[in-house]
C-alpha cells in the first residue's frame, strides 16, 4: 500500500477517518487553531514529501502551499506526481453545492492510493505533429474513411479575433484514441477541399464551436453543415459560469490530466528569459514541435468528452435546450460578432474630449468644496479622490456621516457607487466624488478603450456568450461588455451610430418577466392587466387598490400608489419582503414608507393576483424539495444549497430559483425570437444586420428602405406563439429608430460641437 499524508489548514475537529479507509499521516500547516489566514511565515508545518507516494492537500491553503494549481480545477485530480488537491469538507455544510466535487475527489483519491487509477502518458502515437503535405493529406483522408460519423476540431490562434490575427494550426481526432496537429503552412489547394468534404460528410465536435468557426469560416470560407459543442452540452449540465474551460473538463473527466501544464511552463520560462509581458504574448512564438503534442490532445479531449457529455440528449429538456436554443444560437451569434457594433469615429473623438472637460470641472468643484480644503489643511496633503482610504477619511472620520452598514471584502466600509448615492442626500461632497467617478469611467473603460479597437470599416467586433449566466441570458465579453454600457448616460450610446442611408433599430420587450410570470402562474387578474392596455402600473395600482377614478388618472391623482405597486410586481420577481419594498418605494417616491405599509401592501397585491401568489408557493416548495427547477423552454438550474445550513443562503437559493423561472423564459423568447430574424434576414437577402443583444433588446444597423418591413417581421417573430401567450395580447415590443442608439440624445447633450 502507497504510504500518504493529508495536509489541511490547521487543527480541527474533522475526522478525515469517516471517509478515507486507508491508513495516512496527518499534518497541518499550522498548529496554531485559532489563526485566521495562513502564511509562509506563520506555517510550522514539518514534513518529508520525498517520504510520501501520495500527499493530500485539503483546501486551497495547503494547495497554493504546495503546487501551483488552484483546488477548484484540480480536486481529486493529481499534479506534480503526487500532491492530489480537495476542496475542504467544511464547504459542506455552508454549500452543499459541493458534494458531488467531494464525493468524486474522495473516490479518485481511493482509486489512487490503492493503484486503480493513473494517469496516461502522453507519446507520438497519441498526439503527433503534421507539418508534411502529403502526410496532412492522407491522415485527413483517413479521417473521412474512419467509420466514426464524428471527428474533434480545434484551432491553434495568433489572436481572440479572426480580423486580428491567423491561424498557426488545426487539431483533428476522428477515432478518440489519436490526435494530430497540422500545421497551415503545409496547406495546399486539395488539403482544404479534403478538409471541405471531411466537414461535409462528419459531425464536426467543438469546444467554443463559436469561436473555432468563426476562425475557419474567415480564414478558409469553410462550412459546418452539423456540428456539435462539448461547451455549451456541458453548460446544459452544469449551468454555473466559469466551469465549462477545456482544460478543466479534461481534466476531471479524462485520464490525461493537465496535459498542457508543460506547455504552459515553457511560455512561463520564455516570457521571463525574454522579459516579455503577459499581453505581448503570442502562439506564433511557440515552436511547432513544443505546441504540436498539447495541440493535438486538445482534439483527443474533446471527442472524449463528447462521448461523456451525450448524457445530455437522454434528457428531453436539456436536449431541447441544446438543439433548438444552444446550437442555432451558436451560428446566430457569430454572425452577430462578424456584424460588429458601428462606432463614428468623430463622435468617440469629440466625446472623449468633452468628457475630459467635465471630469476637470467636476474636480476643479471638488477641490474648491471647503470641506475638502479643511480636510487638506488637516492631514497635510492633497485629497486624491481616488484613494478609497482617503475617502473614507474624508467621509466617516472628517465629515461625519454614518456609514451605510455596507462592506468590501475585507471588512472595511463601502465607498462604491451605490453608497456614495446614499451618503449625497447628506452631503455635497459624495455627490461630487460619485459626478468625477461616473465621468471617468465613461472616458477610461468605454470611450478611451473602444477608439483604438475599431475595425477599418469603423466596426467594433466583440463577443457575446450563450454560457455565461445560468438564467441563459447573454453575456458579453472581449472588447467590450455590451451588457454594461451606461444606460442613462447618452455619450456611448450616442457614439453607436448608423451610416449615412441606414438607422440604428433597437427593439426592446417591455415587462417581459411580469408577463411570463402571468402566463406560468395561469393568474386571470394579471392577465387582464396586459389584455386591458394602456399604463402597466396603472392598471396594476387601479386593480389593486381598487381606486375611484380612471386608469389614466392614476398618475396624476394617485402617483404613490402607483409606485407602490410598482415597486411590488418587480420586487416579487425577486423575493422582496416588507423591509427591501418600503425601501424601494421611499427611495422612489422621496417619502417615508414603512414596512407596515409596504406588507399591507403586499397583501393586497396577493389579494388580487393569488394565482400568482400560488405559483411562487408552489415552486418554492418544488425547489426545497427537489434542489432544482426547469424553465419553461428546458434550462435547468441546480439549487443545492436550498440545503444549506445558512438561512440565508437557503432564501437566496429558493429565490434565485423562483426569479430564474421568469427571467429565464422571458430571455429565451428574445433570443429565440432573434434567432429566428436572422436567419429570416439571410434568407431574403437582406443587408440588415443585428449586431447586438443587450439585456431584453436587440439592436441592428438597417437600411432605410428596409426599416418598416425589418420591424413587422421582427415584431411577428418575436410575439409568435411558443405556447407562452395571452390570448389578445401578445408580449409587448417597444420600438425605438434613429441614427444613433442614443436616439438623438448625444446632439442635444453636445449641442455647439463640431460633429
Amino acid at each position: 500500500m502507497a504510504r500518504t499524508a493529508i495536509v489541511d489548514k490547521q487543527p480541527s475537529n474533522f475526522n478525515y477517518s469517516n471517509h478515507f479507509t486507508f491508513e495516512f499521516d496527518l499534518y497541518h500547516l499550522c498548529s496554531d487553531k485559532d489563526a485566521k489566514r495562513i502564511l509562509r511565515s506563520n506555517s510550522d508545518i514539518n514534513i518529508d514529501i520525498d517520504s510520501y507516494d501520495n500527499i493530500i492537500l485539503v483546501g486551497s491553503e495547503a494547495t497554493k502551499h504546495f503546487t501551483k494549481v488552484t483546488v477548484s480545477a484540480h480536486s481529486g485530480k493529481r499534479t506534480d506526481g503526487k500532491f492530489i488537491p480537495i476542496i475542504n469538507p467544511a464547504m459542506l455544510k455552508m454549500k452543499p453545492e459541493v458534494k458531488p466535487t467531494w464525493d468524486d475527489s474522495v473516490h479518485n483519491i481511493h482509486s489512487y492510493v490503492d493503484g486503480t487509477l493513473e494517469e496516461k502518458s502522453i507519446d507520438d502515437t497519441i498526439a503527433f505533429g503534421i507539418q508534411d503535405t502529403e502526410e496532412a493529406n492522407e491522415f485527413i483522408k483517413q479521417a473521412i474513411k474512419y467509420p466514426d460519423t464524428h471527428i474533434a476540431l480545434d484551432s491553434e490562434t495568433t489572436a481572440l479575433w479572426p480580423r486580428n490575427g491567423h491561424m498557426l494550426g488545426i487539431s483533428l481526432c476522428y477515432d478518440g484514441a489519436t490526435g494530430a496537429y497540422i500545421d497551415v503552412e503545409c496547406f495546399d489547394e486539395n488539403t482544404e477541399q479534403l478538409l471541405q468534404q471531411l466537414f461535409d460528410t462528419k459531425t464536426v465536435i467543438f469546444h467554443n464551436a463559436k469561436f473555432d468557426m468563426a476562425f475557419f469560416e474567415y480564414h478558409f470560407h469553410f462550412k459546418f453543415p452539423k456540428f456539435e459543442d462539448t461547451m455549451l452540452m456541458h453548460y446544459c449540465l452544469e449551468e454555473n459560469p466559469g466551469t465549462h474551460g477545456l482544460k478543466e473538463l479534461a481534466i476531471k473527466h479524462t485520464s490525461y490530466g493537465d496535459y498542457e501544464k508543460p506547455m504552459y511552463e515553457w511560455i512561463d520560462k520564455y516570457k521571463r528569459e525574454h522579459g516579455i509581458l503577459k499581453d505581448q504574448f503570442s502562439w506564433d512564438l511557440i515552436p511547432f514541435d513544443i505546441m504540436k503534442t498539447y495541440a493535438a490532445m486538445d482534439a483527443v479531449v474533446t471527442f472524449l468528452l463528447y462521448k461523456k457529455l451525450l448524457v445530455i440528449k437522454d434528457n428531453k429538456d436539456m436536449k431541447k435546450v441544446y438543439e433548438n436554443i444552444l446550437i442555432p444560437g451558436t451560428r446566430f451569434l457569430i454572425d452577430v460578432q462578424d456584424n460588429g457594433v458601428p462606432f463614428d469615429r468623430q463622435r468617440l473623438y469629440v466625446s472623449s474630449d468633452a468628457m475630459q472637460k467635465d471630469i476637470d470641472n467636476a474636480i476643479a468643484k471638488l477641490y474648491e468644496n471647503n470641506q475638502i480644503r479643511l480636510w487638506e489643511k488637516y492631514n497635510g496633503k492633497s485629497f486624491n479622490p481616488n484613494s478609497t482610504v482617503q475617502l473614507r477619511s474624508l467621509l466617516f472620520d472628517h465629515l461625519g456621516l454614518a456609514p451605510t452598514g455596507k462592506k468590501t471584502g475585507t471588512g472595511a466600509h463601502s465607498t462604491d457607487a451605490e453608497v456614495l448615492k446614499e451618503l449625497a442626500t447628506e452631503s455635497e461632497v459624495p455627490e461630487l466624488i460619485l459626478d468625477i467617478r461616473q465621468k471617468s469611467k465613461i472616458k477610461n473603460t468605454y470611450l478611451d478603450k473602444i477608439i483604438p479597437q475599431l475595425d477599418r470599416d469603423s466596426h467594433l467586433r466583440t463577443g457575446f456568450n450563450l454560457h455565461g449566466t445560468t438564467s441563459g441570458r447573454l453575456s458579453s465579453s472581449g472588447k467590450l461588455n455590451m451588457q454594461q454600457l451606461p444606460r442613462d448616460n447618452p455619450t456611448v450610446k450616442g457614439c453607436i451610430m448608423a451610416p449615412e442611408g441606414s438607422k440604428i433599430v433597437a427593439m426592446d420587450l417591455t415587462t417581459a418577466e411580469v408577463y411570463v410570470a402571468a402566463v406560468l402562474a395561469k393568474d386571470k387578474a394579471l392577465m387582464d392587466v396586459f389584455k386591458s392596455g394602456g399604463n402597466f402600473h396603472s392598471t396594476i395600482a387601479h386593480k389593486v387598490f381598487r381606486l375611484p377614478c380612471e386608469v389614466e388618472e392614476v398618475v396624476e391623482y394617485y402617483p404613490e400608489r402607483r409606485q407602490a405597486a410598482k415597486a411590488v410586481t418587480f420586487g416579487i420577481m425577486y423575493g422582496a419582503g416588507p423591509k427591501k419594498i418600503s425601501e424601494q418605494i421611499t427611495k422612489d417616491s422621496g417619502k417615508e414608507f414603512s414596512q407596515d405599509e409596504a406588507k399591507e401592501v403586499i397583501n393586497e397585491y396577493f389579494g388580487t393576483f393569488y394565482k400568482l401568489k400560488s405559483w411562487l408557493d408552489t415552486n418554492a416548495g418544488e425547489i426545497v424539495k427537489k434542489e432544482k427547477i426547469y424553465s419553461y423552454f428546458g434550462r435547468r438550474r441546480r439549487l443545492p444549497n436550498v440545503k444549506s445550513e445558512n438561512q440565508g443562503i437557503r432564501y437566496h437559493s429558493v429565490r434565485s430559483g423562483l426569479n430564474f423561472l421568469v427571467q429565464s423564459a422571458a430571455s429565451d423568447i428574445n433570443l429565440i425570437g432573434a434567432i429566428e430574424m436572422g436567419e429570416f434576414i439571410k434568407s431574403q437577402k437582406m443587408k440588415s444586420k443585428i449586431f447586438a443583444l443587450v439585456h431584453d433588446s436587440i439592436l441592428a444597423e438597417v437600411p432605410d428602405d428596409e426599416v418598416d418591413f425589418y420591424c413587422e417581421i421582427l415584431r411577428k417573430t418575436i410575439q409568435k406563439d411558443r405556447g407562452l401567450s395571452i390570448p389578445g395580447a401578445p408580449i409587448g415590443c417597444d420600438f425605438e429608430i434613429g441614427q444613433d442608439y442614443s436616439m438623438g440624445k448625444w446632439e442635444k447633450l453636445y449641442d455647439g460641437h463640431n460633429v
